[in-house]
């Protein structure tokens, strides 16, 4: 797919548009000197013995428009970037509007958030107007993965069940918001051991939440259980640390089940949360971040009202 962002794609844009320019010019030069080829003002072309073809001249009006038309393309691409890679003499681009809007949305909502400023995440979390705006940063920011109601899907985590991989406290959360998180499950078969090896794993991981699993195999899958303890831990509680989810909880983010667990092992899994600090403001996560504890709090803090 790089080949479709070299320079000569830029080049091939440039000229086919300056050449569907000039072709129109010569159209409308074509057309303003045709001649009449007949006296009865047709062009001696006959259909079905009787149909002639007029040789009308074309409206004066519409070959003004259509030099207009030529001549505003031209300024115009002279003025904004439309040939190719070229910036175009005004330095006008999507990208700098967008900042320029962007800066002055923030500009207008700036006395909104100032009156958050000195609230403490639990008052944020109760406050209707801060819930508000919270609500309406996640539907914009975070539904896309987390769902509307916040509790997730495969893969994407719950943010409603206080069960969090990197931690659930306010400055944690706003830390995920603000640089985002990286999870790597590595590829553990090889260090497990035989397919018989990762199945006995796989049950064993199971036993640790009281999940269905076979008690002989998860037995026998203990002694193993060690080269994922490195991250989950002895009692496979989970390290927040590291985002190693809690695996004696029965909260599974990618599937529970014999089949599920062995695919980890065998497969790894690589998440991403995206980083938002460039695309909110430092007052705008704190109200999201507040918005997003609140829904996790078993006192129902987030309920505004």
């Amino acid at each position: 797919m790089s080949d479709f962002f070299s320079s000569g794609w830029s080049l091939f844009i440039a000229a086919v548009t300056i050449g569907g320019l000039i072709a129109c010019g010569i159209l409308l030069v074509i057309a303003s000197r045709r001649q009449v080829m007949a006296a009865d003002n047709t062009t001696g072309h006959v259909w079905d013995e009787d149909l002639r073809e007029l040789n009308n001249p074309l409206p004066a009006w519409w070959m003004g428009l259509f030099v207009i038309t030529i001549v505003f393309a031209g300024v115009y691409l002279a003025l904004y970037p439309g040939l190719g890679s070229q910036a175009g003499k005004l330095g006008w681009t999507s990208e700098g509007e967008h900042a320029k809007e962007l800066a002055a949305t923030r500009a207008a909502m700036a006395p909104v958030y100032a009156a958050f400023k000195d609230m403490a995440p639990e008052q944020l979390a109760k406050d209707p107007k801060a819930h508000a705006i919270g609500e309406r940063l996640f539907a914009n920011n975070c539904a896309q993965c987390h769902g509307a109601d916040a509790k997730g899907s495969k893969g994407f985590p719950n943010l409603t069940d206080n069960d969090w991989l990197w931690g659930g406290s306010y400055d944690t959360i706003v830390e995920t918001i603000t640089k985002g998180r990286e999870g790597n499950m590595p590829v553990m078969a090889p260090a497990v051991g035989t397919s018989e090896d990762v199945r006995n794993v796989a049950h064993y991981v199971l036993s640790l939440s009281g999940s269905p699993h076979n008690a002989l195999y998860a037995q026998l899958g203990k002694e193993k259980f060690v080269v994922c303890a490195a991250c989950h831990g002895p009692g496979g509680k989970g390290n927040p640390a590291i985002g190693a989810p809690n695996l004696s909880d029965k909260i599974w983010l990618h599937g529970w089940g014999e089949e599920a667990v062995m695919a980890m092992v065998n497969n790894g899994k690589h998440n991403v949360m995206p980083a938002h600090g460039e695309r909110l403001t430092p007052e705008q996560i704190r109200v999201l971040a507040a918005y997003v504890w609140g829904l996790s709090q078993p006192q129902g803090v987030a309920a505004a009202n």
